[in-house]
């Protein structure tokens, strides 16, 4: 039974107590960004994405610094469909080794977690 003073305890359709993560990813390009977040909304992998300004990314990869400009797109979803979310971007992303993150929400306004076990459902 959910506990209606703790903002997190939102039961999902199936009646068991949800839990929620926000998933990180970053890409080369804001064209490439919008797609995969339109991609992860479309099949309800996460109630929203939201695209942030390029960043400056400083990596090692085959044994040289690089530097590049990237996206990041940071997902918001229930843990439920991180599974298929992570597919979902390991298939749809052109790097190598995509960076995916996720990290758990500790605490949230009811009814925003309510909205997103709704839209991922």
């Amino acid at each position: 039974m959910a506990d209606p003073s703790d903002p997190n305890d939102v039961p999902d359709p199936t009646g068991r107590q949800a839990r929620f993560l926000t998933v990180m990813t970053t890409i080369d390009s804001e064209a490439k960004a919008g797609r995969l977040a339109r991609g992860a909304i479309e099949g309800r992998l996460a109630a929203c994405a939201q695209i942030g300004a390029p960043v400056t990314s400083v990596f090692r990869w085959d044994n040289a610094v690089e530097t590049s400009q990237e996206w990041q797109v940071l997902f918001k979803t229930a843990e439920a469909r991180y599974e298929a979310l992570e597919a979902y971007l390991l298939d749809a992303h052109d790097y190598d080794t995509p960076e995916i993150i996720a990290t758990p929400v500790t605490r949230g306004g009811a009814g925003y977690l309510s909205w997103v076990t709704k839209e991922t459902s």
